[in-house]
């Protein structure tokens, strides 16, 4: 029965295999479960509540994705995503979570009707791809930035905005599970962010009694609970108060991030898992990024951020995964992750901010995409990188980016490399910064 709901034979694989992919991918990406509410836990959001959620979202869209489009794809809230949510909407632009969970909702409803009505694949194509690299080195420079942040190493100065920290002992707790990240990154074994966090927690309820009272882990009662709740976050959206013009270029923004991450990690990971049928397209594409949008609304309703496609998925497709049992299996561990919240609420933030870096070193990998022969598409890739993390914006670094491509292609002459949807596109960036001036004057 399960060989003629998920193909096995057909594509060479089976049970066995399906099982231990999907085991693998859950251990890649089990960090998200302490990360996610770690970064949206900033924006004033329950933490408690926070960790059941990203274990419930992640695992209805990942199953999601295993019974629909029968591929061994899992989709969880995104990191650099959630750090648009809470940094720049929430902690930038003064918005309530609750209306900033509405952008979210409304940028998955429109990228589930692009996706829809076809024009998905336009918008992505009127983006030149050194600009989409540009965008996932800059993210990854800007959560690099946050776990160095979080970790205490890089903090504030009143004269030079930033400065390095002194060194004590949460911090070197922190280090420790770098290290283990590293050394098990070196060894290519799996699961290296969840050990290196799983190590330093561990190393701090050792040194319980020497950390300062910041730091100190406080031990629950209980390790499991059945009593898990979400209200605290659940059906607090406000869509209503996120439909101002001063928002719709993050509803963009964010609608585009989703968009170009889950592109091209769809197109990487189903490449990889045979799905590609003989001109390079992807069998399953809308139907995945449908689910994706979907499952990015449904987020949005339960209470956290931008839900995205993992590149994590590709680790339980190097270990054999083929079909859509495999993201099944995935998401039922993450449901069984639920009832441990007591313990996973342990996890302090020095813990987990190390991982926050070997994602940013993961997403800078995207850096030698990026076409620097020509500076009309160096400097565009350039700021974008720069001014996410600077800007402590990623809308507006997009936006820079943006404006300054079409900007130096008409320097150049080279007006027939700008796609009619990217006119588009740079319109609605210039208007990203043209439209909360407008809105300021007229209050």
């Amino acid at each position: 029965m399960l060989d003629r709901i998920f193909n096995f034979h057909a594509r060479n694989t089976s049970v066995q295999n399906e099982i231990v992919a999907g085991a693998t991918t859950f251990l890649t990406m089990a960090y998200i479960i302490f990360v996610n509410p770690a970064i949206l836990a900033n924006a004033g959001m329950d933490k408690t509540a926070l960790i059941a959620v990203t274990c419930l979202i992640t695992a209805i869209a990942t199953i999601a994705t295993g019974l629909f489009a029968n591929a061994p794809i899992a989709m969880a809230p995104g990191m650099g995503l959630n750090a648009f949510f809470a940094y720049t909407l929430v902690i930038t632009e003064q918005i309530s979570w609750e209306t900033a969970l509405g952008v979210v909702f409304l940028s998955g409803l429109f990228f589930l009707i692009l996706t829809l009505v076809g024009l998905r694949r336009k918008l992505v194509e009127a983006i030149p791809a050194s600009l989409i690299s540009a965008i996932s080195v800059g993210i990854g420079l800007f959560i690099t930035f946050i776990g160095l942040q979080n970790l205490g190493i890089i903090i504030d100065n009143p004269v030079t905005l930033v400065q390095a920290g002194d060194l004590h002992l949460t911090i070197m707790i922190g280090l420790a599970g770098l290290i283990v990240m590293i050394f098990l990154e070196i060894k290519k074994i799996k699961g290296s962010l969840l050990a290196g966090i799983i190590f330093s927690t561990a190393l701090a309820i050792l040194l319980n009694r020497f950390l300062p009272e910041e730091g100190k882990v406080t031990i629950p009662s209980s390790l499991m609970s059945a009593d898990i709740s979400i209200a605290a976050i659940a059906l607090k959206l406000d869509i209503l108060g996120a439909l101002k013009w001063s928002l719709f270029g993050s509803i963009f923004s964010l609608m585009f991030m989703d968009m170009f991450d889950s592109i091209g990690t769809l197109v990487a990971c189903c490449s990889e898992a045979q799905m590609a049928d003989e001109t390079g397209k992807i069998k399953q594409l809308d139907k995945l990024l449908a689910v994706d949008a979907g499952a990015t609304m449904l987020g949005a309703v339960m209470g956290t951020s931008t839900t995205t496609s993992y590149i994590e998925s590709a680790a339980g497709i190097e270990q054999g995964g083929r079909t859509g049992f495999t993201s099944i299996v995935t998401g039922i561990l993450f449901l069984i992750a639920v009832f441990f919240v007591p313990l996973v609420g342990i996890v302090p933030g020095y813990a987990t901010a190390p991982a926050l870096i070997m994602v940013g070193l993961f997403m800078m990998k995207g850096i030698k995409k990026i076409d620097l022969s020509e500076i009309e598409d160096a400097f565009p890739a350039f700021i974008i990188i720069i001014m996410i993390a600077l800007s402590y914006s990623i809308s507006t670094g997009l936006a820079f980016g943006f404006i300054s491509f079409t900007m130096l292609k008409i320097l150049a002459g080279k007006l027939r490399e700008v796609k009619p949807v990217m006119w588009i596109i740079t319109v609605l960036s210039i208007l990203y910064f043209v439209l909360p001036v407008f809105a300021k004057g007229s209050q």
